[in-house]
């Protein structure tokens, strides 16, 4: 958000082609190249992490599109990882790949221990920012980012959850992989202000977008396993009252 300059690019350690959505107040489009890589730089005004990821989406054009986020830094071989990783799985649409938090205070994504199938089981343990995909894949399939939720949009964080969903709904192979692309420092968020009443409200509105079903039990799971992280600021009853409350209002809103 808010780009003033190219900066990003080099601070990200970017060092092939790469698509940025800037969210400022402005609409401009900038290409930047040389002889290593093309960046195509745009500026739009206007707020959503989806509607970004979506924008970005439909305006790629390699075979195999690699999601991120700019707190992300790429180690130097990242670009070769991901192509031998889509090169020895021919037979998968979505590869995850370890991108650890540097940040201990933040809840980051499990670490990949082995190459492995993603199933519904296990789906909701990875970010956005470690996500690598075949293009032609996701848009035959029709799979965007939700627009209802993550940084800029009405409900906080699960967007990358629900197009992991998605994916395992449509039939696609999703795929974990063990290399390690880069370090996310999450220094910063724009969504995250504390395990305080919205943040509860939002989590029991996610699951019961993810599932009408199977969000009591979401919800209880979720409590019981990241208590030790949120007990500071959160009583364990409490936090379940406010998810529920945030299910009930989804499954009254009917969405």
């Amino acid at each position: 958000m808010n780009q003033v300059d190219f900066s990003l690019i080099d601070k990200m350690n970017i060092k092939g082609n790469a698509l940025i959505i800037n969210q400022c107040q402005v609409n401009q489009y900038h290409e930047i190249a040389d002889e290593k890589r093309t960046v195509k730089f745009y500026s739009f005004n206007e707020r959503g992490v989806g509607l970004s990821r979506n924008n970005a989406l439909m305006r790629a054009s390699s075979d195999i599109c690699l999601l991120a986020d700019d707190d992300v830094v790429y180690h130097d071989q990242y670009e070769r990882l991901i192509i031998e990783a889509f090169l020895k799985k021919p037979q998968a649409d979505v590869i995850i790949f370890n991108v650890p938090s540097s940040n201990e205070k933040r809840s980051g994504p499990a670490e990949i221990l082995k190459n492995s199938p993603v199933h519904y089981l296990n789906f909701m343990r990875y970010g956005t920012y470690s996500i690598a995909f075949r293009r032609e894949k996701i848009l035959k399939a029709n799979i965007y980012f939700s627009l209802l939720f993550g940084g800029g949009a009405k409900y906080s964080a699960g967007e990358d959850t629900l197009f992991l969903f998605d994916c395992l709904n449509k039939g696609l192979k999703v795929w974990t992989n063990t290399a390690e692309i880069g370090i996310v420092h999450h220094n910063q968020s724009t969504w995250f202000k504390g395990f305080n009443q919205k943040y509860f409200f939002d989590k029991g509105f996610f699951y019961a977008t993810l599932s009408k079903r199977f969000s009591s039990i979401l919800i209880l799971q979720f409590a019981i396993r990241k208590y030790k992280i949120f007990k500071n600021e959160m009583g364990f009853l409490q936090a379940i009252k406010y998810m529920l409350a945030g299910r009930k209002h989804c499954l009254i809103e009917g969405v």
